[in-house]
């Protein structure tokens, strides 16, 4: 049979979007964080996060058949904090890693238009979607290996699957799988924003995927966990919370997309 159900969950909360969110938040040029992306681990509050997160996947361990994790600590503790002792095989694959930023890794927003001006012009000209930082990667670098991944997730024998991964990760699946477009996609990803420790579900009827809820968090407040929204990237727009200041959904499934 084949694949019918796909779970999609953003890591909990990091220390580095604590860091990043101060840091736009006050101006500074660079985020002060001295530890690579692929080792920065989760926050306090994004452990109690994934702690929640494990009692919504005690109720739907029954419907996974596969599990799938970046390799970067925030998402493989996420995961492992979910599942708890649970003896689960869980595959992980650099191709649902983050984005790669290069040269403007650890910049902020004003960092990048003072630092780097002509590749925040340069990204003006070419469109968030193209534009391709000096070492790191585009949304449609990173989307060429999510092809990949998709491919290989979809020739396999199970029909559902959970992977814990990225905010990038969890909307580029989600608009790929939909067939949207450039412009579509980047007005979905500004209209829905991806929570910390959010569940997104897509399935698949009559060969079509669709959206049956995008971005939920309803088992964070069952569970009284705090509910933030950080962008992923510099260059992401959106609201931002922080555990003093947390970017609390008015609604939980205020972000949830209806099937069409």
């Amino acid at each position: 049979m084949p694949m019918r159900t796909l779970w999609l969950v953003r890591h909990g909360e990091s220390v580095g979007n604590v860091a990043a969110t101060r840091a736009e938040r006050e101006g500074l040029e660079r985020i002060p964080l001295d530890i690579r992306d692929a080792d920065v681990p989760l926050s306090p509050t994004g452990e109690e996060q994934a702690v929640a997160l494990g009692r919504w996947l005690d109720e739907h361990r029954d419907d996974i058949a596969a599990y799938w994790v970046s390799p970067y600590f925030r998402a493989r503790q996420t995961l492992a904090l979910a599942l708890g002792d649970e003896p689960v095989v869980v595959g992980v694959d650099e191709r649902i890693r983050d984005r790669e930023l290069g040269i403007l890794d650890l910049l902020t927003t004003t960092g990048v238009a003072r630092l780097h001006p002509e590749e925040a012009q340069r990204r003006r000209h070419l469109g968030k979607f193209y534009h391709r930082p000096p070492g790191g990667e585009s949304w449609a670098d990173v989307a060429l290996r999510l092809r990949s991944f998709l491919r290989d997730l979809m020739s396999g024998p199970e029909e559902s699957a959970l992977i814990v991964a990225h905010d990038a990760i969890v909307t580029l699946i989600t608009c790929l799988l939909r067939n949207l477009q450039e412009e579509e996609l980047l007005d979905f990803a500004a209209a829905h924003p991806v929570l910390n420790a959010s569940v997104t579900r897509l399935d698949l009827s009559d060969g079509l995927w669709g959206v049956t809820a995008f971005a939920d968090v309803s088992h964070l407040q069952e569970e009284g966990a705090d509910v933030t929204v950080h962008p992923g990237t510099p260059d992401d727009e959106g609201p931002v919370g922080t555990p003093d200041d947390p970017a609390v959904a008015p609604d939980a499934r205020s972000a949830d997309v209806r099937p069409e």
